[in-house]
């Protein structure tokens, strides 16, 4: 009986230390980083007024915005957020770089937005369509029976 008592004393210890173990790196903080911003050393090369869109393009990667260049400004976006826990992810950290360019597309300014300025920039909304009119499940439920064929109901290959 004493052996037994033992056996699930020690048990009990080991459940307890995995248990200690899984909350403490369950709640350590985690961070994640999003998007890119080109760092200020290559930022400096580039030329007001004589550097064009497509060197930018070509040095820097791609935009984060399609619809920016309509505009003639394109942007590169950077995030990091904080998770800690059960707790939702936290934003603690966002730059965004606006590179404007005039009718020739030729550079005319860098801008560069953070949290701490406040100011909203308008990126592409990306939302992807699913493919249902405003019908309902009902009607789409309705709708299929017309669709069906017996035979494959009845597991019969056509």
């Amino acid at each position: 009986m004493r052996a037994m008592t033992g056996k699930l004393h020690k048990r009990a210890k080991v459940a307890g230390f995995v248990s200690v173990v899984l909350i403490a790196t369950g709640c350590t903080q985690m961070n994640q980083f999003h998007g890119f911003i080109p760092p200020s050393e290559e930022l400096a090369t580039l030329q007001v007024g004589a550097t064009s869109k497509d060197e930018v393009i070509g040095l820097f990667g791609p935009p984060i915005s399609e619809r920016a260049l309509e505009n003639n400004t394109i942007y590169y976006a950077s995030s990091q957020f904080r998770f800690f826990g059960p707790f939702a992810p936290e934003e603690v950290d966002r730059q965004v770089l606006a590179i404007d360019f005039d009718a020739s597309d030729r550079l005319r300014n860098i801008s560069r937005y953070t949290l701490e300025d406040g100011r909203v920039v308008v990126l592409d909304r990306r939302v992807t369509e699913d493919g249902i009119n405003d019908v309902t499940f009902l009607g789409q439920l309705l709708g299929s029976f017309g669709r069906l064929d017996a035979g494959q109901l009845l597991g019969e290959e056509p």
